[in-house]
């Protein structure tokens, strides 16, 4: 095991603790440009510090047509990916999940390898299943969504 993935395993489980915190949601405001700026330098090789598994997304905008860009955490599942539409557990669905549910096409990048992708809104059993998948990876989605009780969060698949 490289030192560095040593090294981060117990900033790994001091993250995920701050997770339920807050404060640390409403960091997401220098946390989000801090991040794209990391995949940018780093060619989408290293995103979120590399703390959590993260990707970088290219949606269609809903009302623009312009491709919007976005990191994004999220949980390996196979070749495939689930999304959790937390947005922090704010009020409101996160931008980039109402760009999918118009133009479900869009393209991922996984430490720098981009590939298309299509999404589903999952829904039913199927949300259930994906949705402890993700809590596995990251547990503050429960707080998550205990803050965002107007709503429910939206789990995406995308193959």
């Amino acid at each position: 095991m490289a030192w560095g993935m040593i090294c981060a395993m117990p900033l790994r489980r001091l993250v995920k603790r701050l997770g339920h915190k807050a404060w640390f949601a409403k960091m997401n405001k220098a946390i989000v440009p801090l991040d794209k700026g990391l995949a940018k330098i780093t060619g989408g090789r290293v995103v979120a510090l590399g703390l959590v598994p993260s990707l970088r997304i290219v949606t269609i905008g809903k009302k623009s047509g312009v491709e919007r860009l976005q990191p994004l955490a999220y949980v390996p599942d196979g070749d495939n990916i689930i999304l959790i539409g937390s947005n922090w557990g704010g009020p409101k669905h996160p931008g980039w999940s109402y760009n999918l549910i118009a133009n479900p096409q869009a393209k991922v990048c996984i430490k720098g390898k981009w590939r298309n992708v299509t999404a589903k809104l999952a829904k039913g059993d199927e949300r259930a299943a994906l949705w402890a998948k993700a809590l596995e990876i990251w547990p503050a989605y429960a707080t998550y969504e205990k803050r965002a009780s107007n709503r429910q969060i939206r789990v995406f698949y995308l193959t």
